[in-house]
């Protein structure tokens, strides 16, 4: 399948995504381009919820291009990210040959198990060998720092090397998105090896943009009360201020019990849409809601 040609500058580009219902700031859309026409990957971070991932998956619809997700994780290896031999069809395979009375040869029946075809690719095989791609490293600063350094390995010159079938080099090197929510501090060589974006949560009227292209149903002034309720919520010393995700799950939740504006009563009782730690649900609770949940 033939893929569009690239936006032809970074306007064209946040004209591209926001047509996908991603809309960009100036700052990121420029960072995107660059990282499309340069070939380079794009780390960046942020608070959770303000569109990092979602980013990668606009980017994959703009491009035409296959996404492969690699969601990092304490402890994640190498063989979980890069390959795994298919052992269960290796096997069957030596009971094939032993039935078929075709073990005479071992060298050839032992080379014969790592073959092509027993090789599970995981995400960062993946991306290379369907150039090209789009890579999303999700939460990179969840992964141990052995796994950071493996990745810059990989990302240097977009190779994987596997000893049974030798280099594996991706034609044309994918489109990388790398997330983190700052929970730790990643390396500066990785930092070095990409271009970087804060992405900062959006301000009211982009906000309220967003809530109204990726949910239509949803009314324009139940719009604006949800954003201003949400930027006010982040003001709060929360554990987890609500990001873009959690603005549209709570504007979706009130519009499903059918109200029509966002008024202390029912903003209480859908506060699960929005807040994810007991102590933050407490919090507001003590406030004075219709401080917090008052039209605007």
């Amino acid at each position: 399948m033939s893929q569009p040609p690239l936006p032809a500058d970074p306007a064209a580009l946040a004209d591209a995504l926001e047509a996908t219902g991603y809309l960009p700031d100036e700052g990121l859309a420029t960072a995107a381009y660059l990282a499309l026409v340069m070939h380079r990957p794009l780390f960046l971070e942020g608070e959770a919820g303000v569109g990092k991932t979602a980013l990668a998956q606009a980017l994959a619809e703009v491009t035409g291009r296959p996404l492969y997700r690699l969601q990092c994780y304490e402890g994640l290896e190498a063989s979980h990210a890069l390959y795994d031999w298919d052992f269960g069809r290796q096997l069957l395979h030596l009971r094939a040959a032993e039935a078929a009375h075709a073990t005479g040869d071992t060298a050839e029946l032992e080379a014969g198990l790592y073959d092509r075809r027993f090789l599970l690719a995981r995400p960062l095989l993946q991306a290379l060998e369907d150039a090209p791609s789009v890579l999303l490293v999700d939460e990179v600063d969840r992964a141990d720092d052995e796994f950071e350094a493996f990745l810059l390995e990989v990302l240097s010159d977009f190779t994987i090397s596997i000893p049974e079938l030798g280099t594996i080099r991706a034609e044309t090197p994918p489109l990388v998105v790398l997330t983190s929510n700052r929970t730790r501090e990643v390396h500066d060589a990785l930092k070095r090896r990409c271009l970087y974006h804060w992405l900062e949560h959006p301000d009211f009227e982009r906000e309220v943009a967003i809530l109204r292209r990726r949910l239509p149903e949803v009314t324009e002034s139940l719009a604006r009360q949800v954003a201003g309720a949400t930027a006010r919520l982040r003001g709060l010393d929360l554990l987890k201020p609500p990001g873009v995700a959690e603005a549209m799950d709570w504007a979706t939740a009130l519009h499903a019990l059918g109200a029509r504006e966002l008024d202390p009563d029912t903003a209480a009782r859908t506060l699960g849409a929005v807040l994810k730690y007991r102590e933050d649900t407490d919090r507001v609770h003590e406030l004075a809601r219709g401080a917090l949940f008052g039209a605007r």
